[in-house]
């Protein structure tokens, strides 16, 4: 027996409902490895999928949870035995197979990634997708040849939970970080996080005229899209590359591709869904070493399986600062 966070569709209604109920071992869906869950966390697509769906979840009832860190029960796959230390992001966990918000959890071996040295399974939920997805931009900026000496890195939506990490990262790693926030309150957050500039969203969310403005940025990570990546990529220094991570402004690009014509800039799109494995193992092994655990922690938010119905309708308001750890056993 097991307690998880389960959401009931009413066929009648079509509404839906939250709650934390008890199941057993044999409700798990089909796969090779078992894993009791030890943390979970809170991104976007977790709201969607504690609320409405967001046509995200193909059956109902269902466990969402995208990410999860635990200690393997049992493994019908030679690449995991009983007692190994596992994190999972992505593969639509959560969303069309149950997810981590339950105590245990059964998926296929290839969504795995062994734990690397040095992050513990808290830490790994403090990072989870939003630090994933962040240390895969943060790489493919680098992999573009942006190195600390180039100038200020911008970060949209730098409060949230991609933009906390990459400011983190970044900063650790020797980079001026510029962070934009709509939140003026985050901004001690923010510089404790390493930022050296706070930029208030209205400053750079106007749309103009003007393909192209002074270069300011020598890269950026941009959570938000919309109106404001599009003025970014006007902004960007020659030769320069935006990393693409989200949408919360907004999924169109009224942008021109001067930019790109005449600045040579490169728009990096970055998906942590789908990612090779070699590719998750490398940024699992980057986050390791250039992380900040000290900072990781300022970022944390400690909830548990009861609080995310609430905590699922605050990250889609835009509420939710830094990094949620659910612990799922509390």
């Amino acid at each position: 027996m097991f307690n998880a966070l389960v959401v009931r569709k009413d066929e009648e209604t079509g509404k839906t409902s939250a709650s934390v109920e008890t199941m057993t071992v044999d409700q798990l869906p089909v796969g090779e490895v078992t894993v009791a869950v030890d943390y979970s966390t809170v991104n976007y697509k977790d709201g969607l999928c504690i609320g409405p769906g967001g046509g995200l979840v193909r059956n109902y009832p269902h466990v969402p949870g995208i990410d999860f860190a635990g200690t393997v029960e049992a493994s019908n796959d030679a690449r995991y035995s009983a007692g190994d230390k596992v994190v999972l992001t992505g593969w639509r966990v959560g969303e069309a197979h149950w997810g981590g918000y339950a105590q245990k959890a059964r998926v296929k071996a290839d969504w795995l990634v062994p734990l690397p040295t040095g992050i513990d399974t808290r830490q790994a939920m403090a990072v989870g997708t939003a630090g994933f997805t962040a240390m895969l931009a943060v790489m493919a900026l680098e992999d573009r040849g942006l190195t600390p000496s180039d100038g200020m890195v911008l970060v949209t939506g730098a409060a949230g939970g991609v933009g906390s990490v990459a400011t983190a990262i970044l900063a650790n790693r020797g980079y001026s970080v510029a962070g934009v926030t709509g939140r003026p309150e985050t901004a001690d957050y923010l510089k404790s996080l390493g930022a050296s500039q706070i930029i208030a969203r209205e400053e750079i969310n106007e749309t103009v005229k003007r393909p192209l403005e002074a270069e300011a940025w020598a890269g950026c990570v941009d959570a938000v899209g919309g109106a404001m990546l599009a003025r970014v990529l006007g902004q960007m220094n020659y030769g320069a590359s935006v990393a693409a991570v989200g949408l919360a402004g907004g999924a169109s690009l009224p942008a021109t591709v001067i930019p790109f014509l005449l600045r040579g800039v490169n728009l990096l799109g970055i998906d942590s869904v789908m990612q090779p494995y070699e590719n998750r193992l490398r940024a699992w092994e980057r986050i390791a070493k250039d992380l900040p655990m000290d900072r990781l922690e300022a970022m944390i938010q400690p909830a548990t399986l009861s609080d995310l119905p609430a905590l699922g309708g605050d990250i889609l308001k835009g509420q939710v600062k830094g990094r949620v750890v659910v612990d799922v056993n509390a």
